[in-house]
């Protein structure tokens, strides 16, 4: 990758890495769905006008047999399905099941004929990643009884995931990812709004807890957004899924900086493991080496 684009994969892992430090904080006061339409207003107010500034909106609307599949996979289901299991099962073995992305979308991408995501370079790298990511989520999270239905429920919203990206870059790849994703940001919180409604709290959330959806909105759900569309015509959908390693790396070293979680042995073997295995997946090969 050009540094323009390692620029780009790093910071998209990094804000995708904070949504789970601000859930922190601010599920004290607030319900997951009111957390979720907060972040996706916000999202949708941000890129909806930028959308309309570059006059792109008109084209997400008219590709909207693509773009409501899309926020479908992509953000409606998914989103559910995690808050829901997350309830069920460790922490630790959420952020790996959600670590497959790049897995479910080497499959996918192969399946539509990609087949240099099967190179021998990129599967080293993929397999190297996910020990990593297994090391730094931690062994003992995900040991012990765990809920079968929730596990699948994980998986699904990770196959989701990867479905919704290469089926928006494959069918409607002119379309300005801004427009697609200010209108799925939309559809979701019109989809959200409802329950958002019946869980609202009682009194009103601390600043805290305010500034954490707000921040929630502007940057891993809009700014990330932009970036990681940014990214994907340039190296690929199957490739760009491996900031999905780098989201779990970030908000495990998020954690460790900002909260004072333990520094444990598996991190300091995991994280090198995710950045090596990162970048050997997410390289460019030639046809002479395929």
């Amino acid at each position: 990758m050009s540094r323009k684009n390692w620029g780009l994969f790093l910071l998209t892992g990094f804000l995708w890495g904070i949504p789970y430090l601000l859930m922190k904080v601010a599920v004290e006061d607030l319900s997951p769905v009111v957390i979720v339409f907060g972040r996706v207003l916000i999202g949708s107010l941000i890129l909806i006008p930028l959308a309309m500034r570059k006059k792109t909106l008109r084209s997400g609307f008219k590709n909207w047999k693509y773009v409501l599949p899309y926020a479908i996979a992509e953000m409606i289901i998914p989103w559910i399905l995690i808050t829901s299991a997350e309830k069920h099962i460790t922490s630790g073995l959420a952020g790996l099941l959600i670590a497959t992305v790049p897995i479910w979308s080497t499959i996918q991408a192969s399946y539509h004929g990609d087949k240099s995501v099967w190179h021998r370079k990129r599967l080293f790298g993929l397999t190297l990643g996910f020990i990593g990511i297994v090391f730094v989520v931690g062994i003992e999270s995900i040991s012990g009884k765990q809920n079968p239905i929730a596990i699948g429920a994980m998986i699904v919203a990770a196959i989701g995931y990867s479905w919704a990206t290469i089926m928006v870059n494959r069918n409607i790849p002119h379309v300005d990812g801004i427009a697609i994703n200010g209108i799925a940001m939309g559809i979701t919180a019109i989809f959200y709004l409802p329950l958002a409604l019946i869980n609202l709290p009682a009194q009103m959330p601390r600043a805290t807890v305010t500034w954490s959806v707000i921040v929630l909105g502007l940057f891993p759900t809009a700014l990330a957004f932009i970036f990681f569309f940014q990214l994907m015509p340039e190296i690929g959908p199957a490739r760009a899924s491996l900031v999905t390693y780098l989201n779990t790396a970030f908000a495990v070293v998020l954690g460790i900086v900002l909260l004072g979680e333990p520094f444990t042995l598996g991190i300091k073997v995991g994280l090198p493991l995710v950045l090596i295995g990162s970048y050997f997946a997410s390289r460019k090969n030639s046809a002479a080496e395929l």
